[in-house]
C-alpha cells in the first residue's frame, strides 16, 4: 500500500487551525482538518500522531485517514477539505416540444375504458407515437408538475 506523507505549510496549518477552532463548518470538513493537522510531517508540527492514534481519538477508520492524506497529496488542500465537484453532465431527454406534447396528451380524452390518464399510460403513449425512444413515468410526472394542468393538484 502506498503511504502518503502530509507536509503542511505554515499558512495551511493556520487555515486548518482556524477551521478547527472557529466558526460553523460541516463535520466532515472539521474531521478532515483534524486528520491533516495530526498527520503533518512539516517543520511546524512538534507532535506527530500515528494513524492508529488518530483513528482511536477521532473515531474514524484507517482507510478514511489514508483517503484524506491521498486527496491532500494528489489534489491539494481544498479538495481534501471540501471534496471534488461532480464532473458528470446529465443530458435532458425532454425539450419544450416534447413537454407540449405530453401536456396536450394529458389534457386529451383518455383511452377507452379509463377515466383519466395515468403517468405510465402517458409515457407509453409518447413512445408509441415515436416522439421519444423511451420515457419513464417519473419524467412525465416532473413535466406535469411544472404546469397547472397536473391532475393531482385538484
Amino acid at each position: 500500500m502506498i503511504t502518503y506523507k502530509v507536509t503542511l505549510t505554515k499558512s495551511e496549518r493556520q487555515q486548518l487551525e482556524t477551521i478547527k477552532t472557529k466558526g460553523a463548518h460541516r463535520s466532515q470538513k472539521v474531521l478532515n482538518a483534524l486528520i491533516l493537522l495530526n498527520c503533518d510531517h512539516g517543520d511546524h508540527q512538534p507532535n506527530r500522531s500515528t494513524n492508529e492514534q488518530i483513528s482511536r481519538v477521532l473515531g474514524v477508520s484507517d482507510r478514511k485517514i489514508n483517503r484524506v492524506k491521498k486527496k491532500f497529496v494528489e489534489q491539494g488542500l481544498e479538495v481534501a477539505l471540501h471534496g471534488k465537484k461532480a464532473d458528470r453532465v446529465y443530458k435532458k431527454k425532454v425539450d419544450g416540444d416534447l413537454e407540449a406534447r405530453i401536456i396536450a396528451t394529458s389534457c386529451s380524452k383518455p383511452p377507452e375504458g379509463f377515466t383519466s390518464w395515468s403517468l405510465r399510460m402517458l409515457a407509453d403513449r409518447m413512445v408509441e407515437l415515436e416522439y421519444v425512444d423511451e420515457l419513464s413515468h417519473e419524467t412525465v410526472r416532473q413535466v406535469l408538475k411544472k404546469t397547472n394542468s397536473n391532475p393531482g393538484n385538484k
